[in-house]
């Protein structure tokens, strides 16, 4: 089997209709390399049809047009092209002949070639796809995932299959299961051979197996292989194995293939909860949509690994795919990184969110879409959950909850090694009495839809726990493994009484109820984690975690040219915001104390607080205001007390949790100068920080996470750029434009801040520092040296050398190199 990038040398532009080409005026289009993100360079505005939800972006309609040679030598053989990924209502053709299409955005699909070929000359394919008003977040549209072009013979291997049912100290049990098709005009006997090889690449097992297949026939070969002393898959130790599969006849190898496999155990119950290889697991998870912030909803290999290692780095040890299934890209990470997985189908059965959203192609296509999930995740350690659903508002109708049984049961059929779940959101279960009793009972905004509904937070908590509730998702929790809760934390200890059998995860919660919600699931062992909404910012639902504040309007949407939703532990640059460092310190993973500074512009201002929201501090002491002015500070603890010393001089002492946990609040006068914060246990001192301000004049820095790249597709460097005074304290207060410039093998692929109110482009060489930080993102586009200047108006400009090289030869980089993403 020949499976090689089919990424390059595409060419975008806005779908044309044959009739308008009569016309003239339709080019080529731009070129581009995939994955790409066909919407991120159309004009945002005010009017955009779908608004705030998509971040003002529009929709449209894009084609994807591709020239590419066909040897001779394919000709008898099987020739294929997977997309992973195509947002949406792809329509594919070759050679101008309708050749297949796939209505959701989210699944992988295959298209048969072979039958449209020309052989010996080039050939043409084409994708279609379109956006409009069909998603409740950016989605992007375009070919935005990998594609891979696949040539067989025509007996030929199909999917490897592997699992690891029975694992003690001492052996693994590994079953492959192999898919074989014949699709030659004769009867044909193969041999599958499969080799086994451990984290370390020795070989520790070996098994072979005979099949025979009539003409057009496949078949299934199954091999049962043991393993000594297994070096197992955790979220500590992400042990891999690899499997190369080869298919042969009596005297040549057909096709063979290798895939990556980990060798863990799966237990749940309400008295041990998660259980992987024996050991109880509480999950700290985040949410995470599918968009890459700056490169919008392009999945390059790096950017999905990026992510899951920052996620690592701030405490998390879970994602839950928000809401549609994960890239390959994204789950290879996690098995590699070590990081469990909730993926999840669909944000919409037969009920519709949005005008145009995947709920007209439900009933036609779920089934092909839930094998398509399965089919992508079997092999990958990481994912130990199947969601099935987001927020659906069948779950509180008994015939409606038959849907959810279709989906578990279709799940169970193709893999029973891992749990099913639901996030059930209570509220949109009982949404149709819901209306009447907000319209009589609550004041909420008119214009925010189900979301600004969901702000009043006692009114979500007692309508979860209310009987009304208890019986209308009584049948949905029923048919799953694990139950889903969105915003449910008042149902945990209530079904632990009503329903004993049950088993609960947090599926979305409020980020400043971490504390609150943290406790709850240390406290009841039938409860399995938290995934909080999100673990990082994303573009679309703008505002939905911005400060409000009193004097200014309440609107639940914020208006034009809001950008992000300004909620997540870490922002659209990957820089942790200070909820990160709180939710750490709740996790009982950080000792030191964390400062963090509320804006001084708004001191005083009465906060209307938001159940997304945090405050809206940064840690900093650098402050563009003059000395004694009012300024606020939090500090995160778990200590009894925390002392705060301004210039060494003792401000007060404050005992976290007055009126939030793990948090102590100081009133001062500013000063410029070094702000330290102690704590004590006990009477003893535990941790400290300190923060300073910046001095003199600031100098612009860059450093790039990796300086040696791999020449290829999958790559990104990811180039920090600060204002910083001499002793390396970034200079907050001062915000610039920058620009930067590449040469050589390479592209600027993004530059953006953090910013989340910007009419700033992301494709532009130029942008606006925030809070003294941008990004810079650089794609390589062949082998050699590439050089990335980065200058503003005024301050010395920096100069990176970054080099691009051949994927056959050793590139170092952060977590594991790019040659083992298999």
């Amino acid at each position: 089997m020949s499976r090689t990038s089919f990424n390059q040398d595409w060419r975008v532009r806005p779908k044309v209709s044959q009739f308008a080409q009569l016309q003239g005026g339709a080019d080529e289009g731009a070129p581009v390399t995939l994955p790409h993100d066909a919407i991120l360079a159309l004009p945002r505005s005010a009017d955009a049809v779908s608004g705030g939800r998509a971040a003002y972006f529009p929709g449209g309609a894009f084609e994807y047009r591709k020239t590419f040679d066909v040897p001779e030598d394919w000709r008898g053989k099987r020739v294929s092209v997977e997309f992973q990924g195509v947002y949406r209502d792809a329509m594919v053709y070759v050679n101008g002949t309708f050749a297949g299409q796939r209505p959701s955005g989210y699944s992988p699909f295959t298209v048969a070639l072979d039958p449209f070929l020309r052989y010996g000359e080039p050939n043409t394919i084409r994708v279609d796809a379109r956006a409009h008003d069909d998603s409740r977040w950016y989605s992007g549209a375009g070919i935005y995932r990998d594609v891979t072009l696949i040539v067989t013979e025509l007996v030929h291997l199909g999917a490897v299959r592997i699992s690891t049912p029975d694992i003690d100290a001492e052996r693994a049990v590994v079953e492959v299961a192999t898919a074989v098709t014949n699709e030659s005009v004769d009867t044909q006997t193969v041999r599958i051979r499969t080799e086994l090889r451990g984290p370390d690449g020795a070989v520790v097992a070996r098994d072979s197996a005979p099949l025979t297949l009539r003409a057009g026939a496949s078949g299934l070969a199954r091999q049962r292989l043991y393993l000594a002393a297994p070096a197992l898959w955790s979220v500590e130790a992400p042990n891999l194995h690899l499997a190369h599969t080869v298919l042969e006849d009596i005297v040549d190898v057909l096709d063979e293939t290798t895939t990556t496999f980990g060798i863990r155990s799966l237990q749940l119950d309400p008295t041990h909860g998660l259980r992987i290889n024996g050991e109880s697991v509480k999950i700290r998870g985040a949410c995470i949509h599918s968009d890459n912030g700056p490169l919008g909803a392009a999945t390059i290999a790096r950017a999905e690994e990026r992510r899951v290692e920052l996620l690592k780095d701030a405490g998390f040890n879970a994602i839950r795919s928000s809401h549609n299934p994960l890239s390959r890209a994204m789950l290879d990470a996690c098995d590699r990184l070590g990081m469990l997985v909730m993926d999840e189908t669909f944000d919409t059965w037969t009920e519709g969110k949005s005008s145009f959203d995947y709920s007209l192609a439900f009933p036609e296509w779920w089934e092909r879409d839930v094998e398509a999930l399965v089919a992508n995740d079997y092999n990958h350690p990481s994912v130990i959950f199947y969601s099935i659903g987001n927020e659906i508002f069948e779950t509180g109708d008994a015939l409606g909850s038959e849907w959810g049984r279709a989906l578990a049961e279709k799940v169970r059929s193709l893999d029973n090694t891992r749990f099913v779940t639901n996030a059930v959101n209570p509220f949109v279960s009982v949404l149709s009495d819901v209306l009447g009793m907000m319209q009589a009972n609550v004041s909420a905004p008119a214009d925010g839809g189900v979301n600004a509904m969901m702000n009043v937070a006692d009114f979500m908590g007692q309508l979860s726990a209310a009987p009304m509730v208890t019986e209308r998702t009584e049948a949905s929790f029923s048919v799953l493994d694990v139950a889903g809760l969105n915003y449910g934390e008042a149902r945990y200890e209530l079904d632990r009484e009503q329903f004993p059998n049950r088993v609960i995860v947090g599926t979305e919660t409020y980020p400043p109820r971490i504390a609150h919600n943290w406790r709850l699931v240390r406290e009841n062992s039938h409860v399995l984690g938290d995934f909080t909404w999100t673990g990082w910012d994303y573009l679309g639902e703008v505002g939905v975690g911005r400060i409000r504040y009193a004097d200014a309007p309440l609107e639940f949407e914020a208006p034009f040219p809001w950008l992000t939703a300004q909620v997540g532990d870490i922002d659209i640059t990957g820089h942790r915001r200070p909820i990160s460092h709180y939710r750490e310190i709740v996790f009982g993973l950080r000792a030191q104390p964390y400062i963090s500074v509320l804006r001084p512009e708004n001191h005083g201002r009465q906060v209307i607080p938001g159940m997304w929201g945090w405050s809206d501090s940064i840690a900093s002491w650098t402050w563009d205001v003059r000395s004694g002015t009012p300024i606020a500070v939090e500090v995160y603890s778990d200590a009894d007390e925390i002392e705060l010393l301004l210039n060494g001089r003792l401000v007060g002492r404050s005992a976290p949790g007055a009126s939030k946990q793990f948090v102590a609040e100081f009133d001062l006068a500013y000063e410029p100068g070094e702000l330290v914060a102690v704590g004590y246990r006990d009477g003893a001192e535990v941790g400290r920080s300190v923060l300073r301000s910046a001095e003199g004049p600031a100098r612009l820095t860059a450093v790039a996470d990796r300086a040696v790249l791999h020449a290829d597709d999958t790559e990104l460097s990811y180039i920090t750029i600060e204002l910083q005074d001499e002793e390396g304290t970034v200079a907050t207060a001062r915000d610039v434009t920058i620009r930067v410039s590449v040469e050589g093998p390479g592209v600027l692929q993004a530059l953006a801040s953090a910013r989340p109110d910007t009419e700033e482009r992301f494709d532009a060489p130029e942008c606006t520092t925030f809070d003294g930080r941008a990004l810079a993102i650089v794609r390589p586009t062949g082998a050699g040296q590439i050089s990335v200047t980065v200058e503003s108006d005024g301050l010395d400009a920096v100069v990176l050398r970054l080099e691009a090289i051949e994927v056959d030869e050793p590139a170092p980089a952060s977590g594991v190199p790019l040659l083992a993403r298999g």
